[in-house]
């Protein structure tokens, strides 16, 4: 499985930088951006919870970071 990793790699940030580069991949993500913005009520919701818990883990990494300094 291993020598699959760098091929698939390769793959995905290819098909990555098509989306990005072509001009149908562009109007493709500006327009699931724009739907992004409408989206409904509970995704909203589901949305800052997630942000919430992204803010969680960073101070949590920060303070293990401040208690990994102060060991030093």
């Amino acid at each position: 499985m291993r020598k699959w990793y760098l091929p698939l790699t390769v793959l995905g940030v290819a098909g990555l930088a098509a989306l990005a580069l072509s001009e149908r991949g562009r109007e493709s993500v500006a327009r699931a951006l724009g739907r992004l913005e409408d989206a409904p009520e509970p995704f909203r919701g589901w949305n800052e919870a997630a942000q919430r818990e992204l803010e969680s883990l960073q101070e949590a990494i920060e303070r293990l970071a401040d208690t990994l300094h102060t060991a030093r």
